[in-house]
């Protein structure tokens, strides 16, 4: 059997399975101020996506949740049961599910509560505190130095000309090239109030690129503070080789993958 790496849309393919696995990790909810759940015994559902911590049921703050009318069917779990939380005046609601009686496929999730990670003000791994989704243990930024000619064209014009750039390597995403600000023209880009923010590298300030008239709306963007992984990015400028007319490695033009990422 061949073995790929990359899909036929040049992303690096992440790793499938396991897609429920324990995970050694202390995790930590807070809401208003207060640990909603605390557990050394979480565990990672892995589907495709970001993946989704788990928390037995004795690891959760189930006093503060009332339950609501709301459910969701899943063909592949079952039916999802929401509860709303409620501290000290403060509601998030439907903020909490659980599938209380999951089909016979998902029984492993019988016991399990999981949050809406962006309802909830903070989450911790041990003493860490993580931003935007659970991070996956499977997955790893590999970022690496390159002295490969790196060319991108906008109108006719080369805006960014580079052999010092830095090539990140993601599972879901395509291979990304980092450029050094010295070897962009900056007199072509515009500031952007856009913002993103990533678990595994942090967050990215975005610009758009102005081109003999032509403006391609946040075409760039720079991690100035990543995280310790993706740290050899930091103070560097990425385009989207998908927004710009083309983007050259060692003269031969880059394929466009389809994408609806902002990263």
């Amino acid at each position: 059997m061949k073995a790929e790496y990359v899909d036929e849309n040049n992303k690096l393919i992440a790793a499938p399975n396991p897609r429920w696995m324990h995970s050694p990790k202390r995790i930590r909810v807070f809401f208003n101020g207060v640990p909603v759940a605390d557990s050394t015994s979480t565990y990672l559902l892995r589907e495709g996506g970001p993946p989704v911590y788990y928390f037995p049921e004795d690891d959760v703050r189930m006093d503060l949740l009332a339950p609501t009318s709301t459910v969701k069917n899943s063909p592949t779990r079952g039916d999802a049961s929401y509860w709303t939380l409620t501290l000290d005046g403060r509601t998030a609601e439907n903020a909490v599910w659980a599938f209380k009686n999951p089909v016979e496929m998902a029984g492993f999730l019988k016991g399990y509560v999981a949050f809406d990670w962006p309802k909830m003000d903070a989450w911790f791994e041990e003493a860490e505190q993580v931003f935007v989704h659970a991070r996956d243990p499977f997955k790893r930024i590999d970022a690496v130095k390159t002295d490969r000619a790196i060319r991108v064209i906008v109108g006719g014009e080369a805006i960014a000309e580079t052999t010092g750039s830095v090539m990140l390597l993601e599972p879901g995403h395509p291979v990304r090239y980092y450029l050094p600000l010295a070897d962009v023209r900056l007199d072509l880009l515009r500031p952007s109030a856009t913002e993103s923010r990533c678990p595994y590298k942090g967050t990215a300030d975005y610009h758009s690129v102005e081109v003999r008239g032509k403006t391609l709306i946040d075409a760039a963007w720079m991690y100035r503070y990543p995280t310790l992984e993706a740290s050899k990015v930091g103070g560097m400028l990425c385009f989207f080789n998908e927004r710009v007319d083309a983007t050259y490695i060692d003269g031969i033009e880059l394929p466009k993958p389809v994408t609806n990422s902002r990263r």
